[in-house]
């Protein structure tokens, strides 16, 4: 690619990423036209869509899996049911709603993908904030966030994790060994930030009404048959690539998605083509545009220069480039969604240890999982990066996205700005966490 057409590669990401900041045009229409230009003009060809479709297509069937398993679920009334325990379990305190919030999200994240625990629990932390009163736009919000951080606590929790382990070969039981305590601590961080990023809700306290016991479910047999499918779903999640013929989590998403569909069409509950309707496809899209958007900024052979520069700069000290990469890969996904500045940046550094000589040029293929011990921590601050990093922007990470669209259809819009008064203090503290984690795993595997 020549000069100047990488230079018009990054105007029209740059103009992307403006709009979206400022405004002007929605998300995914931003992001729509930007990839249909360098379309027009190109530059983003037919294979460099199929290279693209090959990094997200994982993401995306986690993502979509996720949504139809959640949508079954919304017609068993169980979210109702359980928004009227969680109502009371607060007692009108807005210190144990938030505290409650944090509780309720990071385990369930554990297992699903943040991005599908925001759609199944929002109904009600929706309902629950409208009961005590609270505008609802700030705990999605940290719903959001703390999905994302305790998307660190599993393999599959968070997408652009699941990216980097899967791209190195690392199995379930391993990324408990070595990254879920780290998890732990991004999610346990935000408790002490709470009283100030939102006093209104913290400090606040309301009367709750006389009765709030829960009805009845209105269809018990659908609701066993919904929670049967998600249990299966983690199930599989947790032990499906130890099984004779390995399923790997994409799969599981998928099956567990179809599953859901046969429950609902079988019970005669709601028409199949309901249920796809009501799944977040402007999501998906603003996800899959910026994929191929990414895609078109790595031909530009920006990677391969970084990957040459980090050497240059830092020799084959593991430890400092883990650590730029980890504050780079932040400032790169509070701008970007993080999948696709993951899957960019996996590429760059297995560049860099080729360069280095510390892998072979093997290692730059699909197959390669002979990685040196000490290489591991280099990976996990990558999945810190870009997980953490997700959390300081509306357009960060999927779960983000996903909760300001959920926001938008019950009549509050979440704004560039809005987002960041809280995202920003929560992931600065975050990051510096993730860094103290990541010098302590070196000395570790050192």
């Amino acid at each position: 690619m020549s000069s100047l057409q990488s230079y018009i590669v990054f105007a029209v990401f740059a103009g992307v990423i403006l709009l979206i900041a400022f405004n002007a045009v929605d998300m995914t229409l931003a992001a729509m036209l930007g990839a249909s230009l360098l379309m027009g003009l190109g530059l983003l060809t037919q294979q460099d869509i199929l290279n693209s479709l090959r990094s997200s297509e994982g993401m995306l069937s986690l993502l979509f899996g996720g949504m139809l398993v959640a949508r079954a679920l919304v017609p068993t009334g169980i979210f109702e049911y359980a928004g009227r325990h969680f109502l009371r379990a607060t007692r009108g305190s807005g210190k144990r709603f938030l505290l409650m919030l944090v509780a309720m999200v990071a385990p369930i994240c554990a297992f699903l993908p943040n991005a599908t625990t925001v759609i199944l629990l929002a109904p009600i932390i929706i309902r629950v904030a409208i009961a005590l009163e609270f505008d609802f736009v700030g705990p999605m919000i940290l719903t959001a966030i703390v999905s994302n951080s305790a998307g660190l606590l599993t393999l599959v929790g968070d997408p652009a994790t699941f990216l980097v382990g899967s791209s190195i070969g690392m199995t379930f039981g391993q990324y408990l060994r070595h990254v879920s305590l780290g998890g732990l601590i991004a999610v346990l961080v935000v408790i002490p930030l709470l009283p100030k990023v939102m006093p209104e809700i913290w400090n606040a306290r309301r009367e709750l009404p006389s009765d709030l016991q829960p009805q009845p479910l209105a269809r018990p047999g659908l609701t066993v048959a919904a929670l049967t499918v998600l249990t299966l779903m983690i199930g599989l999640f947790m032990f499906g690539e130890d099984l004779p013929s390995p399923v790997i989590p994409p799969s599981v998403a998928f099956i567990a998605g179809s599953l859901a569909l046969l429950v609902i069409y079988s019970m005669t509950v709601e028409p199949v083509g309901k249920m796809l309707a009501d799944v977040d496809w402007k999501t998906l899209i603003f996800l899959l545009c910026m994929f191929w958007l990414v895609e078109a900024v790595v031909k530009t052979g920006i990677v391969q220069t970084f990957s040459l520069q980090l050497y240059a700069g830092f020799g084959s000290h593991l430890w400092v480039v883990a650590l730029v990469m980890l504050v780079m890969i932040a400032l790169a996904s509070s701008v970007l969604a993080n999948t696709p500045v993951v899957a960019a940046a996996i590429l760059l550094i297995k560049g860099y240890l080729v360069v280095a000589e510390i892998v072979p040029e093997l290692a730059l293929g699909p197959t390669f999982n002979a990685w040196p011990k000490a290489t591991l921590p280099l990976f996990i601050a990558m999945m810190f990066g870009g997980t953490l990093g997700g959390n300081s922007t509306l357009i960060g990470a999927a779960a983000n996205v996903v909760s300001a669209g959920i926001c938008a259809a019950n009549g509050k819009r979440v704004t560039f700005v809005k987002f960041l008064r809280y995202g920003i203090p929560i992931t600065l503290v975050q990051l510096a966490a993730a860094a103290i984690y990541v010098m302590v795993l070196f000395l570790v595997t050192g």
